[in-house]
Parts: structure tokens; C-alpha cells; sequence
């Protein structure tokens, strides 16, 4: 599939991996519409990119649902979604204070796969209503998990139970909406230089890339934008979960 004149929704579009996402996709011709529950930085990549911006927390049904009722007037059905938005708090199951409250795992899991599911459920529901394209396909679904859904480490327990959530979700999901011609491809980054580690030391972050074994740096939202839209492009991927992170595996803390 081509992104040129197609609808596409990209979930955390405000900043970092979606932001880079949904400029990738509108350079591409798409018609697209950036889901934030930052409606500030979701306007303001909106407006440079020629978009929509359109307030969505994805762990409320209701929310996503006028998300994508707001889209669809606008642009039609998307027939490419991308799932980029995503918590990351730090916590270990027992701390200093104790064990970690319970609310906080279940924050983490409702936004990361939860939310994942969200768009994905609503997405195919409109992609499969679709008429098919040249290649058979009626829609992507690319969602973003992370490398610590494989090697999580120590304080990341919320995190990579929700990022593997997403990772096991997608071949069932691919299987399951196969004979729609819709396909489901998952990301899983390593460290990349969105917001939040930007917002670290200097140090810390060049510690960071240097533990990359080649290239020794920090990935950029730009290179996992170029992977989401080769994704777009080769109709044979899908059911897969692809790593971007320069080989690097981590150590437990």
C-alpha cells in the first residue's frame, strides 16, 4: 500500500515516535490525523503538517470513539493506523515504601495495550467496511511495543508486561483480520531519543547510546517513522515483530 490520499491515524502524535510518524506519512500524501491527549501539541504538529488534531485518551472507549468519529468526517476511513502513544512509569514491584500500588500497573497496561486494542479494534472495524486496493489490502494496523517486552529490566515490570501484551497481540490479530486484507506489523524500539530521554542529563543519555552496539547512539523518531512506512509499503509484512535498536540488549538494571 501507498500512504498517498489514504486517511491515516497516528495515536501519540503530539511528540516524539508519532509525531515523526505523522509527518513521515503526511510527506508521504496521507490525510492525517494526530490523536493526543495533549491537544496543544497535538494542534501545533497539526497545523505545520497540514493535519487534524483531535483529543483522544486511547484507555476510554468513549474518547477513542469520538477520536475516530471526528476523523472519519474529516478525512474518510483511515486505512492506516499507527499506535504510538504510551506511559512508561519507572516503579519495582516492592519498593522502599512498599509494593507498588496496584493502580499504577493498571494505568500502564490500560494505556500501552489496553489503549493498543482501542484503536485497533476501531480502526479495523472502519478498514474492513473499506472497498480492497490493487494489492488485495484494506488497511494497516502498526502498533509499538519495545525492546523490554524481551529483556525488561529491573523497575520496568508494568512496562514490559504491557509492551509483551502488545507483542502477543499480533499474530492473532493478524490471523484474525487476514481475510479483511488488513495487516498487523508491531515495532519494538530500543532507546530512542523522544522527549522523555531527552529530558535526562546529557550523560545519561550519551550512556545510554553508548551501550548500542552499532550505531552507539540513541535511535531517531526519524529512522522508526522510515520503518513504519517500508512497513506501509511491503504488503508481504505482516504478523511480525520487528526490533529497531541497533542490537542492543539490555541488562537487568
Amino acid at each position: 500500500m501507498k500512504a498517498k490520499g489514504h486517511a491515516a491515524i497516528v495515536t501519540g502524535a503530539g511528540s516524539g515516535l508519532g509525531e515523526a510518524t505523522a509527518r513521515a506519512l503526511a510527506e508521504a500524501g496521507a490525510r492525517v490525523a494526530i490523536f493526543d491527549v495533549d491537544e496543544d501539541a497535538a494542534a501545533a504538529v497539526a497545523a505545520d503538517i497540514g493535519g487534524i488534531a483531535v483529543s483522544c485518551d486511547v484507555s476510554d472507549s468513549d474518547s477513542a470513539e469520538r477520536a475516530f468519529a471526528k476523523a472519519r468526517e474529516s478525512h474518510g476511513p483511515a486505512r492506516i493506523a499507527v499506535n504510538c502513544a504510551g506511559i512508561a512509569p519507572p516503579g519495582k514491584i516492592v519498593g522502599r515504601n512498599g509494593p507498588l500500588p496496584l493502580e499504577v500497573f493498571a494505568k500502564v497496561v490500560a494505556v500501552n495495550l489496553l489503549g493498543t486494542f482501542n484503536i485497533m479494534r476501531l480502526a479495523a472495524a472502519d478498514m474492513q467496511e473499506s472497498e480492497p486496493l490493487e494489492t488485495g489490502e484494506r488497511g494497516i494496523v502498526v502498533n509499538t511495543a519495545s525492546i523490554a517486552a524481551f529483556d525488561g529490566q529491573i523497575g520496568q515490570a508494568a512496562y514490559a508486561a504491557s509492551k509483551g501484551g502488545v507483542i502477543a497481540l499480533t499474530l492473532p490479530a493478524a490471523r484474525e483480520l487476514a481475510r479483511h486484507g488488513i495487516r498487523v506489523l508491531t515495532i519494538a524500539p530500543g532507546t530512542f531519543g523522544t522527549p522523555m530521554l531527552k529530558a535526562l542529563p546529557e550523560e545519561t543519555q550519551a550512556s545510554l547510546g553508548a551501550a548500542v552496539p552499532f550505531p552507539s547512539r540513541l535511535g531517531e523518531p526519524e529512522e522508526f517513522a522510515s520503518l513504519v512506512m517500508h512497513m506501509i509499503d511491503n504488503v508481504m509484512l505482516n504478523g511480525e515483530v520487528v526490533r529497531i535498536d541497533g542490537a542492543l540488549r539490555m541488562a537487568p538494571s
